[in-house]
């Protein structure tokens, strides 16, 4: 557990090379010391994803304590962008891209910010529902958008992981913003597509609710595998409240208004 001055933490973290896959190329990063979570997924078919998604990580590991939000996601950002640089670099000196997707949740002075780039998730669950922050940079994704499928079609279309986005295949790191309040009671969950491929969102929220955050993790990832594990799996999730957590259970009251990071 993890006592900062506006809030406490309570963090579990799990990853599994799966049932196919020789290598696990998924990486987490939990410092909630300075509020700060991430999981990054080395692509597939691609050069050392496992090199890049540890590149990620530990870049973003460098980041030092930051006196506010806007400086926190800040810094978030420039390190990013010199992992995406980085990254560029040993693609060109091996003739390839090394690439990996990124999913991060940032708190600070009551407010929470996901920054990502990919399909890695990032979820709130919040008074018994359970929200999507991050929006997948996927081809699907796309036409679900566009409507030229269902959200049903997609989840057995072909190519359904092919991203649009991720660090180290462009110049620049594409990334897209989310932002809110952070409210007592809040859980969050940040995966890699190595879940979301087994589990629905409606047994991510069963299971993300209640009871020890490091429990949560450890049945996700087993049901995952339960599933055929198909892919690296790795979950992080993060509950927080406003003063200390409550002696059992995490129940979620209602709360209305977020404001902007």
């Amino acid at each position: 557990m993890e006592r900062l001055l506006n809030g406490t933490y309570a963090t579990g973290a799990a990853t599994h090379v799966g049932k196919v896959r020789e290598r696990n190329e998924d990486c987490y990063l939990v410092r909630p010391e300075i509020g700060l979570w991430a999981v990054a997924d080395g692509m597939g078919g691609h050069e050392s994803g496992d090199l890049a998604s540890r590149l990620i990580v530990d870049t973003l590991n460098m980041i030092e304590p930051q006196a506010t939000a806007a400086e926190l996601l800040a810094s978030c950002e420039n390190h990013i962008a010199l992992a995406n640089q980085r990254l560029k670099q040993i693609g060109r000196a091996r003739g390839g891209v090394v690439g990996a997707t990124l999913a991060a949740l940032l708190a600070s002075e009551d407010h929470y910010a996901c920054v990502w780039s990919g399909d890695s998730r990032v979820y709130l669950v919040r008074a018994g529902a359970i929200l999507q922050l991050s929006r997948d940079h996927t081809e699907v994704q796309e036409l679900v958008t566009a409507g030229t499928i269902t959200a049903e079609e997609a989840q057995h279309w072909p190519g359904r992981n092919s991203v649009t986005r991720a660090i180290g295949v462009f110049d620049k790191p594409d990334l897209e913003v989310s932002s809110g309040a952070l409210l007592d009671g809040d859980s969050f969950v940040i995966c890699s597509d190595g879940l979301t491929r087994h589990v629905s969102d409606r047994e991510i929220l069963t299971r993300a609710s209640n009871g020890p955050a490091q429990a949560a993790c450890d049945t996700l990832v087993s049901l995952a595998l339960d599933r055929g594990g198909l892919d690296n799996v790795t979950v992080v999730v993060v509950r927080y409240w406003l003063q200390a957590a409550p002696s059992s259970g995490t129940e979620q009251p209602d709360h209305s208004d977020a404001r902007e990071w």
